[in-house]
């Protein structure tokens, strides 16, 4: 077996050496319900991480981790205190927070903390790691690194912005990029989030009419790849697969679509399967997602809703906790909260703090009761 690449860099230390350098920290209760469900914590993600593993009994609890860190873009983001839904970039305006880290240092700074997000994430659980295209493919290889290749699921694509156009020597930037990992592989919950399909998708897919006027169309019972042993390689109705294929299913399945009137047999003489429309349920979502950015954020760098929404529907159960350790404003947990989902947010910004908790306490109880009441604490 080839050896795993790994990126090689000057402060680069082992998984041991990282977590004993972490200074330990207690919590304190800010306001909130005693019997609260979910968690926002004010503080270094890192060192409530390791509070969350030997203090809460956290380990391996996590079913789904988004994260949306700092993108090394050398930037320090400001929050305008005149309109607090608008974006500033007056140094009058208070710091949201700094995006300083570069290099070497951003890399290992991400690295401490995938280590320990795999220690609390579960054996179904999965993470989605949102960053931009400049530093997103030395992140792959450190994920890769802490999970694995084989846990790598998809780059997916966000679009986040209308087409531009400017004056600069390069192709237009519209999009950032997600990257889908599993904590095992092919054990992550995968609940097959589907588009509904419009009436022009449904007559260019389904293109034939039974006599009974319904859509529908066909598609192969035979695939790429022949099986030696195995049932799917044997004799069906007296025709084998065609040379260098193989059965889709069990030839006993064949049996059974036959009875049903599923089959259909092509001008060739080979079987096909008939789905119908009215019995489709939507269009797979790509790993191409048009999710842009808003208009007037309450936070710098604050993502939709809605593609937030549609990965915590995606990758946790009713019953499972969604953790975002760089929660700022509080979307992942907004989500979660609307999906009746427990969840824990960490953020170092007092002013992240401050917007998440008016997004998390709605002044109608109109979420789901699971959820809804949450904690806030401080790290020190």
């Amino acid at each position: 077996m080839a050896e795993e690449m790994e990126l090689q860099y000057s402060n680069k230390k082992s998984e041991k050496k990282i977590y004993d350098q972490i200074d330990k920290c207690k919590l304190k209760s800010i306001s909130g319900s005693k019997d609260s469900t979910s968690i926002l914590i004010m503080g270094d993600n890192l060192r409530v991480m390791k509070y969350m593993i030997e203090e809460m009994g956290m380990e391996e609890s996590i079913d789904l981790v988004y994260i949306d860190p700092p993108f090394a873009t050398m930037n320090t983001f400001h929050l305008s205190a005149e309109k607090a839904n608008t974006i500033s970039r007056s140094n009058s305006d208070n710091i949201a927070y700094d995006d300083s880290l570069v290099g070497e240092e951003y890399l290992e700074f991400i690295r401490e903390r995938l280590f320990l997000i795999k220690r609390l994430m579960s054996d179904i659980s999965s993470i989605y790691f949102h960053i931009d295209y400049k530093i997103g493919h030395y992140v792959k290889i450190i994920m890769d690194e802490v999970f694995g290749k084989d846990c790598f699921i998809n780059d997916i694509t966000r679009i986040k912005c209308n087409p531009k156009n400017f004056n600069r020597k390069a192709y237009g930037n519209i999009k950032d990029m997600i990257l889908f990992y599993s904590k095992k592989p092919g054990k992550q919950i995968w609940n097959d989030p589907r588009i509904p399909q419009t009436d022009e998708d449904v007559k260019r897919l389904f293109k034939k009419i039974d006599k009974n006027g319904r859509r529908y169309t066909t598609i192969p019972l035979h695939a790429p790849g022949e099986t030696q042993n195995g049932p799917t390689g044997q004799e069906w109705r007296g025709m084998k697969p065609p040379k260098g294929r193989h059965w889709r299913c069990n030839p006993k399945e064949l049996d059974e679509l036959y009875a049903q009137g599923l089959i259909e047999w092509s001008k060739t003489g080979n079987p096909r399967k008939i789905i119908y429309a009215d019995e489709s349920n939507g269009n797979k979502i790509q790993d191409i997602l048009e999710f842009k950015d808003l208009q007037n954020p309450s936070y710098p760098t604050e993502k939709n809703l809605d593609l937030l929404k549609l990965i915590v529907n995606a990758s946790s159960n009713p019953d499972s906790i969604v953790f975002d350790c760089f929660c700022g404003s509080g979307t992942t947990l907004k989500a979660a909260q609307e999906l009746g989902r427990e969840w824990i947010g960490i953020d170092k910004s007092e002013e992240a703090i401050k917007i998440a908790m008016k997004r998390l306490t709605p002044a109608q109880k109109t979420f789901l009761t699971k959820g809804q009441d949450f904690e806030y604490l401080e790290a020190y």
